[in-house]
């Protein structure tokens, strides 16, 4: 079933330090034909729907799935392709926007900290807390919303906050819930590319936005922070995984074996079935024939 011969080439290790310009944002296809990229991806979705079902039933574990990536990389047609197959009954999404005034009242966590999954569940975050690390780092003048005590040291708030992200992580693992982290590399020029596909083709028109252009200007400040954020976070049980992703069908075939991979890694199983349990179905089903 695997269509990646090794996903960890695409994994930030512990302490690392990422250099994006050495990471690839293209890699040769694994499929030669469009049917066989579907064949493969179809095969993940079906065994990522089955552990999913042994997952909900299990209860013992929660998964958090995190994707952050530039503008157009393709993370909502990762979503959609990778997860179409999954229940939405044990499955949710969250896409994070702009704080709201409640929000921005309370800690940077505070607001992702209750979209977390209980277990048996799947979240998804549609960017995250890293947000706080990424986006308010190239914009430091959303800082002044958030009212947060001035020490004198704005450097230092960074490392608070890669502190805090790292602690809350471990401690999530504690206590069951496995965490994956990826980062769709996309190249600026593809990026290019697919917001002008936006402009050009009328149904895409409600994609794009003004300031979609505005922050392409920021695209190296942007990379400088993602350097961060992946260097500072990327952790045994927390990795980052840096997909390349200007070959839309490559990175979801990434992404989704890499969480084929680690659900298998739970070595899930059916809760067992107690005496009395047995008792009590043997019950039903003798009432059940005779009709």
């Amino acid at each position: 079933m695997p269509s990646i011969k090794n996903c960890d080439q695409y994994r930030v290790k512990p302490g690392e330090e990422v250099d994006l310009k050495k990471w690839a944002t293209s890699v040769k296809p694994v499929y030669a034909t469009k049917e066989e990229y579907k064949d493969l991806l179809e095969g993940h979705v079906k065994r990522l729907s089955d552990l999913q079902e042994l997952l909900y039933a299990a209860h013992s574990h929660a998964v958090l799935v995190i994707f952050q990536a530039m503008d157009a990389a393709g993370k909502d047609g990762c979503i959609k392709h990778v997860m179409s197959g999954v229940n939405p009954q044990g499955c949710v999404v969250t896409s994070f926007t702009h704080p709201t005034p409640q929000e921005l009242r309370h800690d940077f966590l505070w607001r992702t900290t209750r979209a977390l999954p209980e277990r048996g569940m799947i979240a998804i975050f549609n960017r995250s807390y890293y947000e706080e690390v990424l986006i308010v780092r190239v914009h430091p003048e959303i800082l002044e919303a958030q009212a947060l005590p001035d020490d004198g040291n704005p450097d230092k708030i960074w490392k608070e906050r890669f502190r805090s992200i790292n602690a809350l992580e471990e401690h999530l693992a504690a206590n069951g819930t496995r965490i994956v982290k990826f980062f769709l590399h996309v190249s600026q020029d593809e990026q290019r590319k697919r917001l002008l596909d936006r402009i050009l083709k009328p149904e895409k028109n409600w994609k794009i936005q003004p300031s979609d252009i505005k922050e392409r200007g920021f695209w190296g400040d942007y990379r400088k922070a993602y350097e961060a954020a992946l260097s500072k976070t990327s952790s045994k049980h927390a990795p980052w995984y840096i997909v390349p992703a200007d070959d839309k069908p490559t990175a979801r075939l990434i992404v989704s074996q890499i969480l084929v991979e680690l659900l298998e890694s739970l070595d899930l199983k059916p809760p067992t079935i107690s005496d009395a349990r047995r008792a009590e179905l043997d019950d039903m089903r003798k009432a059940l024939e005779k009709g």
